[in-house]
């Protein structure tokens, strides 16, 4: 009776965890490659131009001429950002690529140790032998289960986007361009260059405070504590570019 009673009462349990199981949602962030390029294309794109405009300021050069230097270098950087993204992202691929036909090759030459190494990999995470003996015989059977297992647990890669490429040097190039605009907008309403440096260096600490505070919320980091890094970061650039100029520009 006691047993017929348990089974019941697991019985009566079912529908409420099926009920709690289909109101369950996970939210996974899933864009952290298109905010890391962002990062790194505006970081730089806020810092450079910034860093550029403040030292020939330093220089007494004109508002004209700081402008144009800094549009060509906004231009230069973004397309060089945007083609080292753009590198980077195809490396990834082509390496990932390598090592899937590698996987590929290894598991028709030399099945019994890649089934070896399956049960290894299992046995890492406390799965006892005659717990992961069924999960490798199952692999075993499934060639393209067993290489995309070995490929995601033995080597920690995952499938490349076959944009991202692309996608990622779009990304920098269009931050950096976004970023570098910032602090060259002083000097297109402002001849003097000493006065619109001031101005310039307050936009764009504005910018990097609420830059590093966006990237500290994405990032899991102090969003504050990230604001006033980034700020930090681009001053000392700004002022010790800054400081050159005056220096050798008396």
């Amino acid at each position: 009776m006691a047993c017929n009673s348990s089974n019941e009462h697991r019985l009566t349990l079912e529908p409420e965890k099926q009920i709690l199981l289909n109101n369950h949602t996970e939210e996974h962030f899933t864009a952290g490659d298109i905010v890391r390029d962002i990062i790194i294309g505006a970081s730089d794109g806020l810092t450079v131009p910034f860093a550029l405009a403040a030292g020939l300021s330093g220089a007494n050069v004109a508002s004209s001429v700081i402008l144009t230097a800094g549009i060509a270098e906004v231009a230069a950087g973004a397309i060089s950002m945007g083609l080292g993204g753009y590198l980077a992202a195809k490396s990834e691929a082509d390496h990932y690529n390598r090592e899937l036909k590698r996987e590929q090759e290894e598991i028709i030459a030399v099945p019994e140790t890649e089934a070896a190494e399956v049960a290894e990999i299992l046995a890492e995470y406390g799965i006892k032998p005659h717990e992961y003996g069924p999960v490798v015989d199952a692999l075993t059977k499934n060639p393209q289960a067993w290489v995309d297992f070995m490929m995601k647990f033995e080597l920690g890669l995952e499938k490349p986007d076959p944009m991202r490429a692309l996608c990622s040097a779009m990304t920098i190039a269009i931050a950096y361009i976004l970023g570098g605009i910032v602090p060259l907008i002083p000097y297109m309403f402002i001849p003097n260059a000493s006065e619109a440096v001031l101005f310039s260096v307050i936009f764009t600490l504005i910018a990097l405070l609420i830059f590093g505070f966006v990237k500290g919320c994405f990032t899991g980091s102090k969003p504050i504590k990230s604001a006033f890094e980034t700020a930090l970061i681009g001053a000392i650039a700004s002022a010790a570019a800054f400081g050159l100029a005056k220096a050798f520009n008396p």
